[in-house]
């Protein structure tokens, strides 16, 4: 009789299971549209750091190409083109940092942990958002 109550109190997929999941999916989806549809940063400017200390501020409006001296001899080559920056090519043994995105937005950053170089953007426009989780 036990087992027989517990077969019939289980159930699959349910109504309410349906509801949930839809709602996950849509709260989702809303993140991902907010996060991609952020304007870009407009006047903003190029912060470059290395081992924790700025050493140039490039404008982003600007196209241009800078070799970044790293910690221990590494360097990195920064491209800022279009409104965009992005690390060309890199000589940290990972190479993280060069298949990285091209990062236009307020805030965004672009890190090379071996040759300890951090390039961010600072100022312009900001998104609406604070954090999507």
């Amino acid at each position: 009789m036990i087992q027989r109550q517990a077969l019939e109190k289980k159930k699959s997929f349910g109504r309410r299971d349906l509801i949930l999941l839809l709602a996950v999916l849509v709260i989702g989806l809303i993140g991902i549209v907010i996060l991609y549809t952020r304007p870009a940063a407009l006047n903003g400017e190029v912060e470059v750091a290395v081992d924790g200390e700025v050493v140039m501020t490039l404008p982003l409006s600007e196209d241009t190409e800078v070799t970044i001296e790293g910690v221990d001899g590494g360097e990195n080559l920064l491209v800022i083109q279009d409104g965009t920056a992005k690390i060309e090519s890199a000589s940290c043994p990972d190479g993280i940092c060069v298949r990285h995105y091209a990062i236009s937005r307020d805030g965004e950053s672009i890190i090379c942990l071996p040759n300890r170089v951090v390039v961010t953007i600072r100022g312009g426009e900001k998104g609406d958002v604070d954090a999507v989780v």
